[in-house]
């Protein structure tokens, strides 16, 4: 029961509404800068898919310990490895490898446990709080918000101990991986839409013929498991009281898109999403591999919490209970039906395997969060398209073809790279797993049509239902949350709105500058990393959309001499007046131009 009580009232420059991934990602980036910052979260953890949602294997491209994240995620990656490093004993091998991976799990370049992750965000996170620049409430939920003249001016929301606040904040974040704020602040159709946009809606060659609401890609709950055979008449746990329901709903398997067997071939569902690995320690506190499961097998099929016919609140609770069960019932299967691989074995079942209770301390095993792959989605000032980012539609048919990168977008905010990957939905969506070529992060994306100081944060930008199969991944996540931190800081500082930065060159150039002085990318060049002395420069100066490297590769040279005729070309396309030759490299020479002032009004 709710206290009769009038709330009480807190004022900050920043409310932050989720700490998923990009929720912790904006509250490091926005509260860095000064501003007051306040971060809610309805759960106890920090870090979203990350951490509470059990994907502790960050789904990364293959280049990606080189080029392709913030300053900021890099450090919290980085924070992990001398985490294990300093806490445990690593095997010589391990121990010699810059880029040593604890799970040496097959999908990513870095896993944890969900627990490492959560304790490294606060400890990153602490300086912020210590100063003042950040609030963070946990346990908290936001149930309304008041609306004037398009603005929020105020949410409500409900505390751990029952009692009731209102918020006050310029500018309102909604990093929550559903856009839960977009129920409570605006109208869908207007503000928000969920699901898969028709053909005639976005001209995308893969969407459907018609809107369809209920094309919501399935969520998750995993869990983590050991191979423990010395505990195999323990292990086995109790079958959910419909298991034969779910089996069938579910059908439950090991093989599917590049998984080759459960151990066997060369990428075995074992090694999928292996949190730790033991060869990687000689400690005793590590001799087992432990891996967390987010399959095929327990994507939920029997229903969705956001699009079409998901019910009332009492029905989205029934159905994230029954998800549960089904991840359950996945882990039986697993112990006593999953067809073996030993020689000549004609048993069914793996009783061998264990669940791990303590990795995530809930009553179950599971995850405390489902994992989301997709959100509700502004209506922004720019979508973006299936068209601007694939290297050809599911027919085959080219779309960015040969080009190295995707569509480039001169209000660029951040960028990331991933398949366009869809998974199969209970509504008769096919699965998709499509190429896709670097792309950028829009400004426009992130500025609604309507409300004024609202930002997404999460996955609620204006991808598409397709676009969001590669836009939604733990890097892409985590930038647009730190540069919606930003941008909301900056609107601040500048006394502007983010639309009026979107439609002013010089605003716009201010922003990108700020952005790109934290050490976020804004534009696709692998050879100069956020740590290279020309990091700054190089991405200043392709804001202009100068031809600094080819169109086949995602390489600038640095090292290499700049020829006479690249460098009249540069200065050219920077409008200026510069006889002589520069006899240096090009990272020398593009930290020369970028030193001038304005830069074709893309620079500050």
């Amino acid at each position: 029961m709710m206290s009769n009580q009038s709330p009480k009232m807190l004022q900050y420059d920043i409310l932050i509404v989720g700490a998923s991934a990009g929720g912790t990602a904006a509250a490091l980036a926005a509260a860095s800068t000064d501003a007051k910052v306040c971060l809610i979260e309805e759960t106890n953890w920090l870090g979203g898919q990350l951490t509470a949602q059990g994907v502790s294997t960050p789904d990364e491209h293959n280049s990606f310990e080189q080029f392709g994240g913030t300053r900021r995620y890099y450090e919290f990656r980085q924070a992990i490895r001398n985490y294990y490093r300093s806490n445990y004993k690593l095997s010589p091998k391990a121990a010699a490898d810059p880029y040593f991976n604890p799970g040496d799990c097959w999908v990513s370049p870095l896993s944890f446990e969900p627990k490492v992750g959560r304790s490294i965000l606060h400890n990153m996170l602490a300086p912020l709080v210590g100063s003042g620049c950040l609030t963070i409430l946990f346990e908290t939920r936001v149930v309304s918000c008041v609306v004037e003249n398009d603005q929020i001016m105020a949410v409500t929301a409900y505390c751990r101990d029952s009692s009731e606040i209102q918020i006050k904040a310029q500018y309102i974040l909604d990093a929550t991986d559903l856009g839960n704020l977009l129920p409570l602040c605006g109208k869908e159709g207007l503000d928000w839409i969920v699901g898969a946009e028709s053909r005639d809606q976005t001209g995308e060659p893969d969407a459907p013929d018609t809107y369809r609401p209920d094309w919501v890609q399935p969520f998750t709950f995993p869990f983590v498991i050991e191979w423990s055979p010395e505990t195999s008449s323990s292990n086995v746990i109790l079958p959910p009281h419909d298991y034969q329901e779910l089996k069938a709903l579910q059908k439950y398997k090991i093989k599917h898109g590049a998984i080759t067997g459960l151990f066997s071939g060369a990428m075995p569902w074992w090694n999928y999403r292996r949190l730790l690995s033991a060869k990687n320690f000689v400690d005793p506190r590590i001799t087992k591999d432990i891996c967390a499961i987010n399959t095929a097998g327990n994507d939920y099929y029997g229903g969705n919490i956001i699009g079409a016919l998901v019910g009332d609140e009492n029905a989205i609770r029934e159905t994230l209970a029954r998800a549960r069960q089904a991840s359950l019932g996945f882990l039986y299967w697993l112990q006593t039906e999953c067809p073996r691989e030993d020689t000549n074995s004609k048993k069914t079942g793996y009783p061998e395997i264990k669940l791990r209770l303590d990795i995530f301390d809930t009553a179950d095993g599971l995850a405390p969060q489902p994992y989301i792959r997709e959100s509700r989605r502004i209506k922004a000032l720019r979508p973006i398209l299936e068209q601007e980012i694939v290297v050809a539609d599911f027919k085959g048919n080219p779309c960015r073809g040969s080009n190295a990168r995707a569509v480039f977008m001169n209000d660029s905010i951040g960028i990331g790279h991933y398949e366009l990957d869809i998974h199969p939905n209970g509504h008769g969506e096919p699965n998709a797993f499509v190429p896709t070529r670097p792309f950028q992060i829009p400004l426009g994306a992130m500025i609604p049509v309507r409300l004024k100081n609202y930002l997404p944060a999460c996955k609620n930008i204006a991808t598409t239902h397709l676009t969001n199969g590669a836009y939604r991944l733990h890097h892409i996540e985590w930038n647009i949350g730190e540069s919606a931190g930003l941008t909301a800081a900056f609107c601040l500082k500048q006394n502007c709105t983010p639309k009026q930065i979107y439609q002013d060159k010089q605003l716009l150039g201010n922003l990108q500058s700020m952005l790109i002085e934290n050490g976020i990318s804004l534009n696709w060049y692998d050879d100069v990393p956020p740590d290279h002395f020309a990091f700054e420069a190089v991405q200043k100066l392709a804001l202009t959309g100068m031809q600094l490297g080819s169109e086949t590769n995602l390489f600038f040279q640095p090292d290499q001499a700049i020829t006479a005729d690249i460098w009249r070309q540069w200065v050219s396309a920077c409008g200026k007046d510069i006889e002589q030759d520069f006899k240096g490299t090009r990272a020398e020479a593009a930290v020369m131009l970028a030193n001038f002032s304005s830069i074709a009004g893309a620079l500050a």
